[in-house]
C-alpha cells in the first residue's frame, strides 16, 4: 500500500495552527510593559483579594462552629478561591446569631 505523501496539510494540523495564531496577539505583558493604570488596578485587585481572605479566615477562627453553615475546614479551604471563596463564606457560610435578629 502506498501512502499519500501530498504536501497539503491535514485538517488537524490546520486547526492547530489556527488556534495558535488566534492567541498570538494577546500575550501577557510583563510588569514593565504595563501602563501605570494597569499596575494600579493589579495592585488594588491583589489588596482586595488578600483583605477578603484575611477577613474570612479571621472570622472563621473567631466564630463558634454552631454559627457556621457546614464544617469550618471546608469554609477555610473554600476561602482560598479568589474572590468567590471569601464572598461565598460571608454570604452563605455564616449563620445569623439569635441576638442579631
Amino acid at each position: 500500500m502506498a501512502r499519500n505523501k501530498s504536501k497539503a496539510p491535514n485538517k488537524m494540523a490546520l486547526n492547530r495552527s489556527r488556534r495558535n495564531t488566534a492567541h498570538a496577539g494577546r500575550q501577557k505583558k510583563t510588569w514593565k510593559e504595563m501602563s501605570p493604570s494597569g499596575k494600579a488596578g493589579t495592585i488594588l485587585g491583589a489588596v482586595a483579594q488578600v483583605s477578603l481572605l484575611v477577613a474570612a479566615q479571621r472570622d472563621i477562627s473567631r466564630r463558634p462552629p454552631e454559627l457556621i453553615n457546614g464544617p469550618k475546614a471546608a469554609w477555610r479551604a473554600a476561602s482560598f478561591v479568589n474572590f468567590i471563596g471569601p464572598m461565598g463564606y460571608f454570604v452563605f457560610g455564616r449563620r445569623r446569631s439569635a441576638a442579631g435578629k
